[in-house]
């Protein structure tokens, strides 16, 4: 059995069970990105009882590690490297938004994922599900819609969140809806369906020195670099 994690968004996820079995894997989730830290290591205990399995009788974790939310991702980062730690597991990732489209995934359909990166930009990326291995088609940027409708980009399905106004001009392009909230999110769940799939899941060799993509820095660190002029000191964000 597995342990899988996602917070890169406002519904932090867990999921408990065996790699590529994610439809009957036992799930929770916790709307609020405040309730996060708080709440993701009580919903993993109440996962286990539920289960009726112990941290040992795991054979790893996996995680979203984003782009997404910042303080999201850290805490999720957190629980995972504490236990990765102290029970010696092997730790895989996947990008939130390769999470995110897999939940919708059709037969060498062309999907699109995208989540709100503020500013009028998206974190964007787009995957094709073949049978025999997921194929990354854009690699996870920030993007401006505008660019990805001029791109020679031509999606069968759009996942994600973003603003309105965002959201119209993907709409208008791909001439159908923009598969959203709950549906369109990551789920934890889809994480264990990543797992020893090529071109899904893949192992973090170094976890001590990991750290999640975050996309671009947290809002704060953007404002303040943009009050100073000048990069913040030991920032942790990637540029946008």
């Amino acid at each position: 059995m597995w342990l899988a994690l996602d917070t890169a968004t406002d519904r932090a996820s867990v999921a408990i069970g065996k790699p590529g079995a994610g439809s009957s894997a036992v799930e929770d989730t916790l709307i609020g990105a405040r309730r996060h830290a708080a709440g993701l290591l009580p919903m993993v205990q109440d996962l286990l009882q539920r289960t009726v399995s112990t941290l040992d009788q795991l054979g790893g974790i996996v995680l979203s590690d984003g782009p997404g939310s910042f303080t999201g991702l850290r805490v999720g980062a957190a629980v995972a490297k504490a236990l990765v730690h102290a029970r010696r597991l092997p730790l895989w990732t996947a990008p939130s938004l390769l999470v995110r489209a897999a939940g919708v995934a059709q037969p060498d359909a062309l999907i699109l994922s995208i989540a709100n990166a503020l500013r009028g930009e998206v974190y964007a990326a787009a995957y094709r599900f073949e049978s025999d291995r997921i194929r990354t088609e854009l690699i996870p940027s920030v993007r401006r819609p505008e660019d990805l409708i001029a791109g020679d980009l031509r999606p069968d399905i759009v996942v994600g969140d973003a603003a309105a106004p965002v959201l119209t001009q993907l709409e208008r392009w791909v001439g159908s809806p923009v598969i959203g909230s709950p549906e369109g999110s990551p789920r934890a769940a889809r994480l264990l369906d990543l797992l020893g799939r090529a071109g899904g899941a893949h192992p973090v060799e170094a976890v001590r020195e990991w750290e999640p993509v975050y996309g671009r820095p947290a809002e704060a660190q953007a404002r303040w670099e943009s009050a100073h002029g000048r990069p913040l000191p030991d920032s942790i964000g990637s540029p946008g």
